[in-house]
This record gives structure tokens, C-alpha cells and sequence, in this order.
């Protein structure tokens, strides 16, 4: 039954008007999808179950006073499922014989259950699943933050701290493939990347891989980051309010009848109105080096004024019990203007300079359930990304214009058959077309461009997935191929993904994959966008831009017994087509156009241990990672600027009853860079440089410490407040630097620093 005073809570919560907290009748039957999320928040445990298991089942929540032993009986009688526990804290759902041979979902099995914290699970075919409401907590983070989240896992890093720069196994962040509920996301990023632009609390759960990814995946060389939003119905309203020192936000899913629901979420910052600790550390991380604090001694920047917001909406609809129609929306957005004023002359000149980057994605999807074992879906979507700058120089009578424009329209249409309980087939047909437009706009002196660039691909995929009964063997063997429709080519691309147990606790690995991708970032000028967001957007044209492809093949060992994971693995990774614009460069190849690629090989290892309350892990990261340009240092090899060698994290988690606690050290070797001539440092203007990547930057260390404490606020609503320290040491760890000219034709060095100890606070409702 939905609830009124909730909608009207919703609606008072959009327009700021007031806040009602709805009640519920504790005998009112609810979804069992709910009812697990409520029992886990309490006892901390975490049910495993495929959705076809619980999905359309309702319950009578049961006492508040039930021990966890009583409570699993009261659910196994109530619900004719089997609830087995496999630890303490983990618990998997199963259901009746006769029901397990007619689900329609073939479940990947789970290697282990909570990988580093609660709600992150390691799965048998390579994939790390994340389910950010389950989540526990990590060192620095106090909420789900899927970008940040990632980054705790082995392989996966960010040179600069920014969750719009995540570089996994050495890729930049365009070779990673976001979805969000299927859609591509051009934009990754709040407050310029410092924080996730996704609002967890929707989101059901994430896939991330870095190899032998599924065939139904294009694009996306170095990873996939694949998020989903809840997909069952339930016929309680549920939702939660949240704030911290940089943001506010909203959630609720509120049921419309038996057969419909509706999903809101939204964010929105507070920093145009209210200035935190955490807002000043963001703002000078960010904004360090840029053009809006870069300023002429005559030239004052003032009334700056920064918001982000994020809305999305999903409308759940069950036509029939074979038949669901899902509509979902997404809209992200970031502002920034800021005032200029001059004296020039004893005349006063003032100008508003401004930068607007936002991401509207939407769809629509139909899925049809023929049988027990095929079931059908197609899904029709797009992703509109606008980058939009105006910046004014006073100082030169300049006023510079820049636009970057991604239109991204497609199709899909999947078929899922269970060829029996051993065999599972998928594959589908995915169109799409995707136009890229770039504009630059001089008033003096007068100088303008536009370049729009429209791409359409045909993609065919294939994919066996193999399960023995043991479950000692499971094989995932797939085949995609891409037709781009101007270019008149086909890219095959093979997947692979093979696991095998032995000696009861270890488990073999083997990886590997071949993919390609058309869109990816350049840099033309380091002061593009004002020197924020200096990437732009771009399609291969098969000339000066080729179509990138990659080849990688891992494999590796892991051993899982009394809840002690060892992991280790193996890795190599090819990737071509790359532009030397796309990297980056702030040195003797800046400003040049070539072709080129990179080779990384090296391995991760992983040891986690846990224990009643406490879960700790070590991790230790090697890698080789060079660039290839035949153009380039005369065609030898040379580091790339993401190469980052050793990284080492050592945390822990620590929960008791109600208070959970992290505290993580982060240590790696520094970035490459280049530094100019030692002996002739400049000559005509021009820096003259030394060998291509031939320094490294001082090592980074951060220490981060969090904890949260959860408590009942009444009886249908209970509460969060969190606390974080990001880099306890407040270590100026150098995280890039360059070189350029003064005025006086003198070599300067500039550097840009990582955060500083930046605290957050956050207070969350959810009932």
C-alpha cells in the first residue's frame, strides 16, 4: 500500500518546504526484497540470493525482539525458502527443488562474500560485484560512492585523486565503460571529479571488470563499470534523506499500485550557499593552477559561485507476470561563473566568466519472460553530454568560447535461454549512433571551428556460460563483432573467461579479451575549458584518430578458506590506436598529433583476512607501463604518465553492534615526468627537454581514517552519522608537475598538490 504522507514528504523535500517522516502498519506485508535490506542494516549479515529466488514475494515483518536463529526460522516457514548459514554473518538463500531447475537467471557463483568490506563480492569468472546498499564502510568513505568505492580494488587507481581520472591496469578514464541501467555516461564526475556524479541509493548493485568481460559489452578497453538500479517491485514505500559538508540528498521508491512503482532520487549541493572546511579543500584542489585563480596582477577573480545537482527518475511497470516496461531518466549538471575585474587605464572593466558540464541519459525497456528458461528484453535509450565554457580575458580584450556536444542514441536486443542447468546461452543485436561535435570561438583575433563527427555501429554477440554440477568448473566463452558502417570494417572480438577449483580450496583463473572503442579524450590546450575540465570528446575518424583496440590476457590463483583470501594475478594488456592528445603530455610533446599505443604487464596480489568483527587486507600492485609512438623518442619505448610501479594499501575494518570504523594506508611510487635540459634549460623561447618520462615524482602517501554509527530513530526510521579524516597526515604529496617560460624567459616549475586533511561529517535517515 503507498503511503501519502510520504509523497507529500517528497514533494515538500523538492521545493523546501518542510519534512514529514511517514509511518507504516508493522502489519502490512512487504516486499522480501525489502525486508532483507532492513534485517542486514540490523544484524549485520548479508544474504546471497539470484532475484528470480525472492522476486514477487511478500512477508509480514516479524518481531523486533527475534534472535538472528529465530528470525531465519520465522523467514524459511513464512517464505518456503531455504535460508543456510555458510559463516556468522553470511547467509544464502535457496530455493525449493522443484522451484531452483525453473529460475530463468543463470547465478554467477560467489568466491567470496564480503571482498574487503561488507556488500563488495569477488565472483568466480573475474567480476567484482558491488552492492552499495549493503556496503560496509572503507577508509575515507563514509557513504557508497561507487568511483571511490572502485578504487580500493587491486589495479585500479587514480593518479590524481579525481574519480573522472580512474586508471585501471595503466588506461586513462575514456577506456573505461560507464553505464548507468545500460546507458553509456559521458560524465563521471562532481565537483570536476572529486566525487561519483551517481547517487548510490538507487543503485542495486555494480559490476566491474577489468578482463574477459562479457560479449554483450562494447567500447570500454581497459574496464567496465556497470551500474544498476533496483528492478523489483514492492509494494512498501521506502526512502531515506542524507547531508554532508558538501551535499544534500533525497530518495524514496514509492509504490503506485500492485503491478507499478516509481524510484526519485536527487542531490544537490550546498557550497553556493554555505562554505564547509570540505568545500575549501575541493575548491583549492581543484581549482589550483587553473585560470580562475591564475590571475594578472591587475585582474581580481571574485563571487565565484560552484553548484552540482542530480536528479533520476525510474517508473517500474509490470504489464503481466511475463511482461515489465522500465522508464528511467538521468540528469546530471556542474556550474561554475565567476566575476573578473580590471583596471585598466583608471577605467574598471568587470566580466562574468562560466563553465557548464551536464549528462541527461534516458530509456526505455521491455522484457519479456517466454518460459521457465528463455526470456527476452529490448531496450531503446540515449545520452545527450553538453561541456559548455565562456572565459573573458579583461586583461587582452579576449573573449574565448568553447563547446563540446555528445549525442549517443541506441538500441538493444537481448535473448537470455537456459539450455539446461549446466548451459546458459546469451546474445543480441546492439545498434548505435553516436555524433561528436567540437566548437571554438575567438573574438580577437577573430578565429573560429566546428567539427562534428557521426558514427554508426551494427554489434552481434554470442555467449556460452558453462556451469558444472560441482561447481568446481565454470566457463564463460564469447564472440562479438562490431560493423562501423563509414568505415565499412568488422572488429571480431573474442572473450574468455575459465575458472576451476582444485584441492578444495584454491581456484585457478584465465582471463582474456579483445575490444575496441570509437569515442575517446584529447587535450588541444592545458588551459582548455579554463584549465578544469581540459578534456574533450572525440570520434575516430580512422585517420588521425583511429578506431583504439586492445588485447589482454590474465590469469590467476586464489585461496579461500576459513575466510582468508591470498589472490594473485598475472597480467599483460596491449592497447593501439591511442593519440599522443589523448595523454596528456606537458612536455616536448604537447603540441604534437601522433599515432601510437602502450604495453602494461605486471601483477596484483591480495591478502584479506576476517574475522568476527574485523576485516583486514594488504595489497601490493606491480607494474611496467610504456608508450610505443614510432614518431616519438626516435621509436624506442618510454614510461607512461600513468605509469605508477609499486602501490601498496594495508587497511581494515573494524564493526561492533552498531559502530564501524576503517582506517587505510595508501602508498605508491610517484608519476613520471619530464624535466627540462640540466645543462641548456631553454633556448629561442622554447624549453628544452630531457628524456621523455625519465623522473618520478616524490612517493604518495595518504593515511585515511571513518567511522559511522547507526541507531534507531523511532520505530519505522533509523539514522547514520558518519565521520572522515582524508589524508589524517595532511602529507602535501606532489600528484603532477611541469615546467613553462616566465616573463623574463626563465624556466619555472609548477606543481600540483594533492588534498590536504580534509574532514566530512554526514547525518542520514532511512526508514
Amino acid at each position: 500500500m503507498s503511503n501519502p504522507k510520504f509523497r507529500i514528504f517528497i514533494i515538500c523535500f523538492f521545493f523546501g518546504i518542510c519534512q514529514v517522516v511517514p509511518q507504516t502498519d508493522p502489519e502490512e506485508k512487504q516486499s522480501l526484497v525489502s525486508l532483507l535490506q532492513y534485517i542486514e542494516s540490523q544484524y549485520d549479515i548479508t544474504f546471497t540470493y539470484a532475484d528470480a529466488t525472492i522476486k514477487e514475494r511478500f512477508i509480514t515483518k516479524p518481531p523486533s525482539d527475534y534472535t538472528l536463529d529465530e528470525l531465519l526460522l520465522y523467514l524459511n516457514n513464512k517464505t518456503g525458502l531455504f535460508f543456510e548459514k555458510l559463516s556468522i554473518n553470511n547467509i544464502i538463500i535457496r530455493a525449493p527443488f522443484s522451484d531452483e531447475i525453473n529460475s530463468t537467471q543463470f547465478l554467477d557463483e560467489v568466491l567470496v562474500i564480503n571482498y574487503l568490506t561488507k556488500g563488495i563480492s569477488l565472483k568466480n569468472d573475474g567480476i567484482i560485484g558491488i552492492n552499495p546498499k549493503r556496503f560496509g564502510i572503507l577508509p575515507g568513505l563514509i557513504e557508497p560512492d561507487v568511483l571511490q568505492t572502485i578504487q580500493a580494488l587491486p589495479g585500479v587507481t587514480s593518479v590524481d585523486e579525481r574519480v573522472s581520472n580512474l586508471n585501471v591496469r595503466g588506461g586513462t578514464h575514456d577506456q573505461n565503460l560507464i553505464l548507468w541501467d545500460g546507458i553509456k555516461m559521458y560524465q563521471s564526475g562532481h565537483f570536476f571529479g572529486l566525487i561519483s556524479a551517481f547517487n548510490p541509493y538507487l543503485i542495486e548493485n555494480v559490476i566491474v571488470s577489468k578482463n574477459g568481460t562479457s560479449a554483450m559489452y562494447g567500447d570500454g578497453v581497459s574496464s567496465i563499470i556497470d551500474m544498476r538500479n533496483s528492478n523489483t517491485l514492492q509494494n512498501n514505500t521506502s526512502g531515506g534523506l542524507g547531508i554532508n559538508l558538501i551535499s544534500v540528498d533525497a530518495f524514496g521508491k514509492i509504490p503506485l499500485n500492485t503491478k507499478s512503482e516509481i524510484q526519485v532520487a536527487a542531490r544537490r549541493s550546498i557550497t553556493d550557499l554555505l562554505t564547509t572546511p570540505t568545500y575549501d579543500n575541493y575548491f583549492k584542489r581543484i581549482f589550483q593552477d587553473t585560470d580562475v585563480i591564475n590571475q594578472n596582477n591587475n585582474t581580481i577573480t571574485q563571487n565565484e559561485r560552484f553548484y552540482f545537482y542530480d536528479a533520476s527518475l525510474k517508473l517500474l511497470y509490470n504489464l503481466s507476470e511475463k511482461d515489465k516496461l522500465r522508464i528511467n531518466g538521468l540528469n546530471i549538471y556542474n556550474n561554475l561563473d565567476y566575476d573578473e575585474t580590471s583596471t585598466i587605464n583608471d577605467v574598471n572593466e568587470a566580466l562574468n566568466s562560466k563553465l557548464t558540464q551536464k549528462n541527461l541519459a534516458a530509456g526505455i525497456e521491455y522484457e519479456r519472460t517466454w518460459d521457465s528458461k528463455l526470456s527476452t528484453s529490448a531496450q531503446v535509450h540515449v545520452s545527450h553530454y553538453v561541456l559548455d565554457a565562456t572565459n573573458f580575458d579583461v586583461i587582452n580584450d579576449q573573449r574565448l568560447i568553447q563547446e563540446n556536444d555528445v549525442f549517443d542514441s541506441g538500441l538493444k536486443l537481448h535473448v537470455n535461454y537456459e539450455l539446461d542447468k549446466n548451459l546458459n546461452y546469451k546474445g543480441g543485436y546492439q545498434f548505435s549512433e553516436v555524433g561528436i561535435s567540437n566548437l571554438e570561438d575567438v573574438n580577437n583575433p577573430v578565429f573560429r571551428r566546428y567539427i562534428k563527427e557521426v558514427l554508426r555501429t551494427h554489434s552481434l554477440f554470442n555467449e556460452v556460460k558453462f556451469s558444472s554440477n560441482s561447481k568446481h568448473t565454470t566457463a564463460r566463452i564469447g564472440l562479438r563483432t562490431n560493423y562501423i558502417e563509414k568505415f565499412s570494417e568488422f572488429y571480431i572480438e573474442p572473450r574468455i573467461s575459465i575458472s576451476q577449483k582444485f584441492l578444495d580450496h584454491f581456484r585457478l583463473e584465465i582471463l582474456g579479451e579483445l575490444k575496441s572503442q570509437t569515442t575517446s579524450q584529447i587535450i588541444d590546450l592545458q588551459n582548455d575549458f579554463l584549465g578544469i575540465e581540459k578534456r574533450r570528446w572525440i570520434l575516430a575518424n580512422n585517420t588521425t584518430i583511429p578506431v583504439i583496440e586492445s588485447k589482454q590476457f590474465s590469469t590467476g590463483i586464489h585461496y579461500n578458506k576459513n575466510r582468508l583470501l591470498i589472490s594473485l594475478e598475472g597480467f599483460i594488456k596491449d592497447v593501439d590506436g591511442i593519440t599522443a592528445r589523448s595523454q596528456g603530455f606537458q612536455n616536448q610533446y604537447q603540441f604534437l598529433n601522433t599515432i601510437g599505443g602502450y604495453r602494461i604487464k605486471g601483477f596484483d596480489f591480495l591478502i584479506n583476512k576476517q574475522f568476527e568483527t574485523i576485516s583486514t587486507w594488504l595489497s601490493y600492485s606491480y607494474s611496467k607501463n610504456n608508450y610505443l609512438f614510432e614518431d616519438l623518442n626516435f621509436g624506442n619505448e618510454f614510461p607512461n604518465n600513468s605509469d605508477v610501479r609499486h602501490i601498496v594499501t594495508f587497511a581494515g575494518t573494524y564493526s561492533l553492534n552498531n559502530l564501524k570504523i576503517a582506517l587505510g594506508l595508501n602508498w605508491r611510487t610517484g608519476k613520471p615526468f619530464t624535466a627540462p635540459d640540466a645543462d641548456n634549460p631553454n633556448s629561442n623561447n622554447f624549453i628544452n627537454y630531457g628524456p621523455p618520462n625519465s623522473n618520478n615524482l616524490e612517493d604518495y602517501l595518504r593515511l585515511d581514517l571513518s567511522a559511522t554509527y547507526n541507531f534507531k530513530l523511532g520505530k519505522t526510521a533509523d539514522a547514520v552519522a558518519g565521520l572522515s579524516l582524508w589524508n589524517i597526515l595532511d602529507k602535501s604529496n606532489v600528484i603532477n608537475t611541469y615546467y613553462v617560460l616566465d616573463d623574463s624567459d626563465t624556466v619555472s616549475n609548477i606543481e600540483n598538490r594533492s588534498l590536504g586533511l580534509t574532514p566530512n561529517v554526514s547525518f542520514r535517515i532511512r526508514f
